[in-house]
């Protein structure tokens, strides 16, 4: 079974053979998918990666979320399923998150909604760094406060 992920926060001067060769060093049988304007023919922003199985999609997510792209920090998760049907089209719900993206300007609910529930159910891991971050956050901890200590 194939796995979609979400690929945010691309610079907008990316080619989509730059997007494959970033993802084809980890494994070629991973295709891309980059999202461009109608118009300009730039890119959108955001792009879609399509693995074999969760294994491969997590291993991708742990490896390239946070890679410097043209100077850009990339952001991956899994995608939300397609939605399906002319009515969802038009309420313009593409895979939720790219949608995300999109409404987080106000209009939408369904984002403030998940991140206010996510707050209430994960309040004690709230107050526990990312493991995957942990060891650059003792860093950071360490270097402010050796500067502190030294004013």
């Amino acid at each position: 079974m194939s796995i979609r992920l979400y690929v945010g926060n691309l610079p907008k001067e990316l080619e989509r053979q730059e997007l494959e060769a970033v993802f084809s060093e980890y494994d070629d049988s991973v295709s891309t998918k980059l999202i461009t304007d109608r118009k300009t023919g730039k890119c959108r922003g955001f792009a879609f990666v399509t693995v074999k199985d969760d294994e491969q999609a997590d291993q991708i997510i742990e490896k390239f979320n946070g890679y410097e792209l043209k100077e850009s920090a990339l952001k991956i998760e899994k995608a939300l399923p397609r939605s399906k049907g002319k009515s969802d089209e038009s309420n313009d719900s593409s895979p939720a998150p790219s949608s995300k993206r999109r409404s987080s300007g106000g209009s939408g609910n369904s984002s403030s909604n998940r991140s206010s529930s996510r707050k209430a159910t994960s309040s004690t891991e709230a107050a526990q760094p990312d493991p995957r971050w942990a060891g650059e956050l003792e860093k950071l901890k360490q270097l402010l406060a050796t500067q502190t200590s030294n004013s």
